[in-house]
């Protein structure tokens, strides 16, 4: 299974990016499909994750800002991320989570600056 993670950039704050994730694979065959960031010297964090049902988590610091979604017909997920912070600076990772384990695509490097 690949994950192909693209879309991040460097935007100035109160912008806008949208991460997308192309599986290699159903994404219909995973339990949930996530995003995660991590930034420098701080542990990798869940930022949002979206069921096979379609029902969502989001981090509190997200929430209301980004909204993930899939398209099961194209296998890809996406992280449209609003009103961004420089505090969301971070390398993005996709996640597709089976139980017990998953795979990880690649990360994005999202900068918000002015």
């Amino acid at each position: 299974v690949q994950l192909q993670a693209y879309g991040g950039g460097l935007v100035q704050p109160g912008g806008s990016l949208r991460l997308s994730c192309a599986a290699s694979t159903n994404i219909d065959s995973f339990n949930a499909m996530a995003w995660h960031r991590q930034a420098p010297g701080k542990q990798r964090e869940l930022v949002a994750m979206i069921g096979r049902n379609g029902v969502t988590n989001y981090a509190g610091s997200v929430k209301g800002r980004f909204a993930i979604s899939r398209d099961n017909a194209n296998n890809t997920v996406y992280l449209q991320m609003n009103s961004l912070k420089p505090e969301d600076t971070a390398v993005y990772y996709c996640n597709a989570l089976l139980i017990g384990s998953g795979y990880w695509g690649q990360g994005t490097q999202v900068t918000v600056s002015s």
